[in-house]
């Protein structure tokens, strides 16, 4: 089975940590109109921010060539955003991963292409014994319908999963039915699944250890799109995305508890 994640900017309300991807061409370096227009957005913002970037290859070439070949584009996106930023921005860190972070298996020019990109992660960083603990989104599943609004985010309670699957633990399976329920009861609904993910602060995504592929939260929300669809509901009405870390629950996740809340889907209206 082939799992592909497009990756996009995201803001996540006055955090302002998001992440964005630009991509290559077959062997090259060379930045894009589209990847400059992209990056030219990113050196506009104004709040106090951190830059990680990450350069990545496909399969193509030798250990060696590619780790030079992600080194190069990760570069590039540097020596492009350092004359554009403001002080206001830190560029932290800039490291070729080669073809260690695939996303895909790389079986077509599609896939190939999305593993062809450097990935920019933004945020702020943490304060020195900062904690946070994120105020109890409303249930999706107990929401009447009527009181739902488009674009609002629900949690899905009790749906989490095993550390590094996207396999979701025994207690979130009724959920996810009762979830069923609602979208055939209600054939106008759309919605988004948003995939979360726990522990991994140095990346964006982790690790799947079942698919080996590096985009854990968009194959969790995928689990569950396919649960639904599997069942009778149209894909049509669903998207699944993952968020990597940028969303956590809980901060720093200090006990298995802590953990599990994060490892999480939620939902996001999109039509009723």
């Amino acid at each position: 089975m082939k799992y592909f994640i497009f990756f996009f900017l995201i803001s996540a309300g006055l955090n302002a940590q998001m992440m964005t991807s630009v991509y290559f061409e077959h062997k090259s370096y060379e930045l894009n109109p589209e990847s400059k227009k992209k990056l030219d957005s990113l050196a506009q913002l104004k709040t106090s921010l951190k830059f990680k970037i990450f350069g990545n290859c496909d399969s193509s070439g030798t250990n060696e060539y590619n780790n030079k070949l992600s080194e190069d584009r990760a570069n590039i996106v540097r020596h492009y955003l350092q004359n554009k930023i403001s002080e206001n921005i830190q560029l932290i860190s800039v490291i070729g991963l080669g073809e260690a972070k695939q996303i895909n298996d790389n079986s077509t020019d599609e896939l190939s292409g999305k593993n062809r990109r450097v990935d920019v992660f933004i945020e702020n960083a943490f304060a020195p014994g900062e904690k946070i603990s994120r105020n109890a989104l409303p249930n999706f599943l107990s929401t009447e319908i009527s009181q739902m609004k488009v674009k609002d985010t629900f949690a899905l309670p009790n749906v989490n999963f095993v550390g590094g699957r996207h396999v979701w633990l025994p207690k979130g399976q009724s959920e996810i039915v009762k979830l069923l329920k609602i979208l055939k009861e209600n054939p106008r609904l759309e919605i988004e699944l948003q995939g979360h993910i726990c522990c991994d602060y140095e990346n964006f995504d982790g690790e799947d250890l079942d698919l080996k592929t590096f985009n854990l939260s968009f194959t969790r929300a995928n689990a569950i799109k396919e649960f639904l669809v599997k069942n009778g509901i149209d894909s049509n009405r669903i998207i699944a995305r993952g968020l990597g870390h940028l969303n956590p629950v809980a901060y720093p996740e200090e006990t298995e508890l802590d953990k599990t809340k994060n490892r999480r889907v939620e939902v996001v209206l999109i039509k009723k």
